[in-house]
């Protein structure tokens, strides 16, 4: 995982529980045969490219309202 994507991710989504879960539910996407929201001349792991996802805005998340459902987020991908 590239120090600087993950660097500029956690300034994006400040919580690093909630970066974690965006990123690996975006990984397992990724590894399932999702396409990559972003394009890199580079050869990048599917970590690298959630965090660059994130970076671009690509992707975003949602939480939901504690009182109304049980604690989950949502991964939001166009």
């Amino acid at each position: 995982m590239r120090n600087d994507y993950l660097k500029t991710a956690s300034s994006i989504i400040k919580d690093p529980n909630i970066l974690i879960n965006v990123v690996s539910r975006r990984v397992k996407q990724l590894k399932a045969g999702a396409k990559p929201l972003v394009n890199s001349l580079e050869k990048l792991d599917p970590e690298d490219v959630a965090l660059k996802e994130i970076i671009e805005g690509k992707i975003t998340y949602e939480l939901e309202d504690f009182a109304a459902n049980p604690p989950h987020s949502s991964l939001l991908v166009p």
